[in-house]
């Protein structure tokens, strides 16, 4: 039996103290190859139009000051017009894909497994959901950084390329040599550091993504069960499509902020460790961990550096977050097997 029929047994005859949530698709229910070509088109669109929130990121990030995200956007806009906002883009979408397809795959695998386990267990039906949903977004968050950390790599390089501030001079790190287009920074890496050049930072993209994945997951499962609980009644409610997306997404901007807050200063030690270089005796090569934490420690500021970029982090993941969990269910419902 299917995890979502197992929920649904579970709320087969509904009482006065029952909350209603939205009908649990899961793995099983869904026609793949619909669920894939449909995910592909769906995200692209998601990841165009957060894309420039990425790149005032990255380039707060790796800035040696702190730099305004008004002012970043102002320089992109006179300096390189609004291709500017899109650099490395072509290169991101090409990864976000088969990286995407691996996200999804892996996390209804794991979350219709381990729920199933748990409900054999007999946990409760709000345990089950929040084990399950957290360990499909660690298990999802690991599978997708074997893809998105190369892509990050190239993609962030090539974000940054035209930043003036870079060009300030910070001892003993410099910014990455000039790439054409995703091909060349590809070639020059492969190059320079060697096939290890493309995974940069994979052990902190493990420790930033890993965790946080699991949170949200875990968190987006109870805050929907919790704003649902506001809506129960005697006979529990009759599913309402638009309901239902303004509850996924209030659930997926809840546990969005404290994610992007916690995990924060690992991931500017992991953006600058993928972005810049470190110089000793005029050769260029890759910073370590510590050198990365002490030239953001010499740049002032203290830990508070390693906060730089939170504000357009902060939006890109809640505003990214909500659409990409509203499509992602809106997907689960469209590639849904017809009943026969």
């Amino acid at each position: 039996m299917s995890l979502g029929a197992l929920m649904s047994e579970k709320r087969a005859r509904p009482t006065s103290s029952q909350v209603y949530m939205s009908k649990e698709v899961d793995w099983k229910m869904l026609d793949k190859s619909r669920f894939f070509f449909l995910g592909a088109a769906l995200f692209s669109g998601v990841s165009t139009a957060l894309y420039p929130i990425v790149v005032l990121k990255t380039r707060q990030q790796v800035s040696p000051t702190h730099v305004s995200c008004a002012n970043i956007s102002l320089a992109i806009a006179r300096l390189e017009g609004l291709k500017g906002f899109y650099k490395g883009f072509g290169t991101s979408l090409l990864g976000t894909i088969p990286a995407r397809a691996l996200y999804m795959t892996a996390l209804e695998i794991t979350k219709s497994s381990v729920g199933q386990a748990t409900v054999r267990l007999g946990l409760s039906e709000t345990t089950s959901m929040a084990v399950s949903n957290g360990a499909a977004g660690l298990a999802s968050a690991v599978a997708a950084q074997v893809v998105w950390t190369p892509i990050d790599v190239v993609s962030q390089r090539l974000m940054v390329q035209g930043d003036l501030s870079l060009n300030k001079h910070v001892p003993g790190v410099i910014s990455s040599c000039r790439y054409a287009n995703g091909f060349d920074a590809f070639r020059k890496i492969l190059y320079s550091d060697g096939p290890r050049g493309f995974y940069r930072g994979f052990g902190l993209s493990i420790l930033t993504y890993a965790p946080s994945n699991a949170v949200w997951w875990a968190s987006y499962s109870l805050s929907q069960k919790k704003i649902w609980s506001r809506f129960k009644g005697p006979y529990g409610h009759k599913e309402d499509a638009r309901g239902s997306v303004a509850v996924q997404a209030l659930s997926a901007a809840t546990a969005s902020g404290c994610s992007a807050l916690i995990t924060m200063p690992v991931d500017t030690i992991k953006t600058r460790l993928q972005v810049l270089d470190a110089e000793e005796n005029g050769r260029r090569r890759a910073m370590t961990v510590m050198q990365t934490l002490k030239s953001l420690m010499r740049e002032g500021g203290g830990f508070g550096a390693c906060y730089r970029g939170l504000g357009p982090r902060w939006v890109s993941m809640s505003m990214s977050a909500t659409t990409m969990i509203t499509t992602y269910e809106f997907l689960k419902r469209l590639s849904t097997k017809k009943q026969t």
